[in-house]
């Protein structure tokens, strides 16, 4: 999969420095309408989204974006079983490294 191509740099909580370009997989939180504004599934608002990415050492990472103004938009750390249930909540199919992990997620 070609790369992200958004740039967009964090500095995450252990110093590490991403850069959401260099992204080797990244899949968009899915939105449910509920009569007056789309939801999302994941952050469960309709002013904050998330996106799940993998990063190009195969580590995964949420970013958590807003829509309210003075709100940073900020990235997490997440284990392979929080990227699967990120990933199965959202109607996605889990990429070979994931698929260990679905049976402690879905009961």
């Amino acid at each position: 999969m070609a790369n992200y191509g958004k740039s967009r740099r964090y500095r995450m909580e252990d110093g590490t420095v991403i850069d959401t370009a260099n992204a080797t997989l990244w899949w968009e939180e899915t939105s449910d309408w509920n009569g007056s504004n789309h939801i999302g599934r994941s952050s469960s608002s309709q002013w904050h989204d998330q996106m799940l990415f993998r990063s190009r050492r195969g580590r995964y990472y949420v970013e958590h974006t807003s829509r309210v103004q003075g709100e940073r938009d900020w990235c997490e750390w997440v284990s392979k079983e929080e990227a699967c249930r990120w990933l199965v909540l959202n109607e996605h199919d889990l990429p070979d490294d994931l698929k260990e992990a679905e049976q402690n997620v879905i009961e």
